[in-house]
Order: C-alpha cells, then sequence, then structure tokens
C-alpha cells in the first residue's frame, strides 16, 4: 500500500525568509546613506551648487512619508508577496533611471520613483515576518531584519567615498540593480503567499492627505535642519506638519477605518513599545550622524579611519543577534529591556567623553558595545511590539509603528544637528568643537534614558510566549 505524501510545511525556514527581507532592507538602507558623500560630483556634472542637490535626498524622504501609512492597506488589498516584489521592482528601476540621468531635474523624478518602491518595501517586509514566522522564532527573525538597519547607514558613507574617488557617482545606483534582482527572484521562489484581507476596508483618502502633508513636511523640516539650511524655512515646515498632524489626530477620532489606526495605542505592549522605542530611536538617529563628523572635524582623523570607528556599531549589531533570543529567554523582555536600555543609553554617554588621544581599540570596542545594546534594545521593542495585535490588524499596527519609526530618526538628526547650532552659537565659534559635540552626546542620552520610565509599565510576563522565558 503506498504511503501517503508528506505534508511539505507552508512556510519555508524562518532564516530564509529573515534573510530576504533583510537584503531588500538593507539595499534601501545603503542607498539611502551612500548617496550623501557622492552629492558634490554629480552637482558638478549636473552645473548646479552642491547645497541645490539636497533635493535628491528630501525628495526620497517625502516619498517614504506619503507611502508608508498606505503600505498596511495595500499589502491588504492586494497581497503582501505581490506589493512586495513590486516594490523592489519599483526601486530597482528608479535605480537604474538615477543611473542615466543627465539634469537635477530628471534625477528629483528617479529618486521619488524610488522612494515609492523604498517606502513599501521595509514595512511589508516586516508584516511577512509577522505573517509566516512562528512566534516562538519570531524574535530571532526580527534580530535578522535588524541587522540592514544598522549596517546601511554606517556602510553608506565610506562606501560613497570609494565608489566617487575610484569610480563614478552612477555605481551608486548600479549596485542596486543586481541585488534587487536577486531579492525579487528570491521572494518569487521562497516567500509564500499570504492570505489577503477577506473585506479590505474603504481607503481613508482624507487622513491619507493629511497623514502626507504632516510627515511629509515635519520630515523635510527634519532634515533642513540637519543639512543646516535655513532654519526659518525648517520651522515653518515643522509648524504646517505639527498642525497637520493635529488635524489627523482629529479626523481619526472620528473616522471608522483610519489610515493610522490610533486605536491601537490601547494595547499595552503596542503603546509601551511606540513611546519607549520613539525616545530611544532619538539618539540611534543622533548616532551617525554625530560620530563621523566628531572623528573628522574633532578629532581630524581621515575620513577611511573614521569609516573604520563607526563601523564597529555595525560589528556589535550583527555579533548580538546570535544571542539575542537566549537572552530574551533567559531574562524576560521586561527585564531585559529595562537593563539594556540603561546600558545602550549611558554606551552613548561615553562617546561624549572620546577624545583624540585614546587609543582606537579602546574606542572601536566601546561603539561595538554601543551597536551590541541597541540592537539587543530594538529587537525587544520590534518583536513585543505585536504580542497581543490581533492578526486582522496586523497590517494596520505595522504601519503605524513604521512611520514613527521613520520619524523619530529624522527627529534624532534634527536633535543632534540642533544642538551643535546652539553650543556653536553659544560659543561664538563657527566650526564645532569637541565640547559641542560632548554636551549633543549627553543630551540625546539624556532622552533615550528617559524610556526607562516606560519600561516599568510592560507586564513581567510581557512576551514570555514569544521569548519562551518563564518566571521562576
Amino acid at each position: 500500500m503506498p504511503q501517503p505524501a508528506t505534508l511539505q510545511p507552508a512556510f519555508p525556514d524562518y532564516r530564509v525568509t529573515s534573510l530576504i527581507v533583510a537584503c531588500a532592507i538593507f539595499m534601501e538602507q545603503l542607498d539611502a546613506t551612500v548617496l550623501a558623500t557622492a552629492l558634490p560630483a554629480m552637482a558638478r556634472d549636473f552645473h548646479v551648487t552642491a547645497p541645490a542637490m539636497s533635493i535628491a535626498m528630501t525628495i526620497y524622504l517625502l516619498a517614504l512619508a506619503i507611502l508608508i501609512p498606505v503600505s498596511g492597506a495595500v499589502a491588504d488589498r492586494y497581497g503582501s508577496k505581490r506589493v512586495y516584489g513590486v516594490a523592489i521592482g519599483v526601486f530597482v528601476l528608479g535605480s537604474i533611471l538615477c543611473s542615466l540621468t543627465h539634469s537635477l531635474p530628471m534625477l528629483v523624478a528617479a529618486r521619488l520613483l524610488q522612494g515609492a518602491g523604498g517606502a513599501m518595501m521595509a514595512p511589508i517586509g516586516r508584516l511577512i515576518l509577522l505573517s509566516t514566522v512562528e512566534r516562538r522564532n519570531l524574535v530571532s527573525a526580527m534580530s535578522w531584519s535588524l541587522v540592514p538597519a544598522f549596517l546601511g547607514p554606517m556602510i553608506g558613507p565610506p562606501l560613497g567615498g570609494l565608489i566617487v574617488t575610484y569610480l563614478d557617482w552612477r555605481w551608486i545606483f548600479y549596485i542596486n540593480v543586481p541585488i534587487g534582482l536577486l531579492g525579487f527572484w528570491l521572494v518569487r521562489r521562497f516567500i509564500p503567499e499570504i492570505p489577503r484581507a477577506a473585506q479590505p476596508v474603504r481607503f481613508d483618502l482624507h487622513g491619507f492627505a493629511l497623514c502626507g502633508i504632516g510627515l511629509g513636511c515635519l520630515l523635510f523640516g527634519f532634515e533642513q535642519i540637519g543639512q543646516n539650511a535655513d532654519l526659518g524655512h525648517a520651522l515653518t515646515l515643522l509648524a504646517v506638519g505639527s498642525a497637520a498632524c493635529l488635524g489627523y489626530l482629529c479626523h481619526a477620532k472620528h473616522c471608522a477605518a483610519p489610515l493610522l489606526d490610533l486605536s491601537l495605542l490601547k494595547i499595552d505592549s503596542f503603546r509601551l513599545s511606540v513611546i519607549s522605542g520613539s525616545l530611544m530611536r532619538v539618539t540611534q538617529g543622533a548616532q551617525p550622524f554625530l560620530l563621523p563628523l566628531m572623528f573628522q572635524i574633532g578629532f581630524g582623523l581621515s575620513a577611511v579611519r573614521s569609516g573604520q570607528l563607526v563601523l564597529a556599531t555595525s560589528l556589535g549589531a550583527v555579533l548580538t543577534r546570535t544571542v539575542t533570543p537566549r537572552l530574551l529567554r533567559r531574562v524576560g523582555f521586561r527585564r531585559g529591556m529595562l537593563y539594556n536600555g540603561i546600558l545602550a543609553s549611558l554606551g552613548y554617554a561615553v562617546c561624549a567623553l572620546f577624545r583624540p588621544d585614546w587609543p582606537f581599540a579602546v574606542m572601536f570596542g566601546l561603539l561595538m558595545c554601543c551597536g551590541a545594546f541597541m540592537s539587543f534594545q530594538f529587537a525587544a521593542y520590534n518583536t513585543v511590539a505585536y504580542e497581543a495585535v490581533p492578526a486582522a490588524r496586523m497590517s494596520s499596527a505595522n504601519g503605524f509603528y513604521t512611520t514613527l519609526q521613520q520619524l523619530m530618526l529624522s527627529v534624532g538628526v534634527c536633535s543632534g544637528a540642533l544642538i551643535l547650532k546652539l553650543s556653536m552659537a553659544a560659543g561664538q565659534h563657527s566650526e564645532p568643537q569637541l565640547h559641542d559635540f560632548s554636551l549633543a552626546f549627553l543630551i540625546v542620552t539624556v532622552i533615550s534614558l528617559s524610556s526607562t520610565y516606560w519600561h516599568f509599565g510592560f507586564a513581567h510576563d510581557a512576551g514570555h510566549e514569544l521569548s519562551g522565558h518563564r518566571k521562576k
């Protein structure tokens, strides 16, 4: 009698899914940061001033601000796998068009298209993880997906310098093509079909307009402060963005199916992760902005030597990925986030003490610890946030969480730049001094430490089903 066929698992090994999602996020994160180094060379080719090239970065942020909030609704309507594959394809197409441009307006249009693809990759990638990975493996999967978030911003600037120095700035966009094509094939081959929402809700057009204006103006305003643009113009953008966001809050209270569902904040683990994670991300956003400037301007190090030090945080993040699930299983989410959050914040406070005569190995080791602590912290946030979210609301929760994540990273850049400006103005010097950087690191450390209050709000058994931790 023939043996019955063995049933294949519905989903592939979570490591495969995690690495596919991580590669796509890495491509996006790398592209977002590698471009900054190439802007002067691009300005020469386009016959414009270097400051005029900032629009190439801000237009990408505008696409993120507008489209990240709608990612969940699009995935519910058309399917996560299909939208994720299309997002990678659009990003690659935008990259090709960027490499073929010969004027600034053409580049802006291509970057807008590229941003449309990038806006969907990170949130839908996380949604795929939440939908396909078993809960007992979710911590490890989230840890893998966090690695590119640390690697991209650190590798981007030194890689951009190497490309501009030895090749041509167009290679910044060429390198996305093979990575993107491989990612597209891997999605088609290994990512399973995920059931769509049975009855997709009606699209919130009013909320979409308010969110687009609000988040777009806020991100533009934060970016302009970070790039030392006109402060009055930046503050105007921030004011308009804040007014639009307040308008959205009023709209969401009376909308049956709002674009960003604020009622999710009634779920304790989600609300606490959003608030405490937002405070910690201010430091995470400021760190890649402040460190390279301090090493090159304050210490007088070369770009290559500075890049070597900055890469230490990425190395720490990668190494921590292997032990994060075991640590959470041993100590639990609440205790882990509470004590590690303090260590992560104080790690960046140590950066305020760095001086040019410190041994390279000591600074490298301390920065590795910073990356390790932050990697553990965000892996915990990104997992426990969804612990009690019903499956039917997962895409809405993911869009909400990712939107705030992007916004708070920009707030971190803005905070670092603004503190430097105020300290320089107080000291009446045109170039930032070492004590200016020290002050900036200390202030963002205080912001991160304030998350400790919210960590106490987590239940003692928060996330115990995800980590396998049992209180003895």
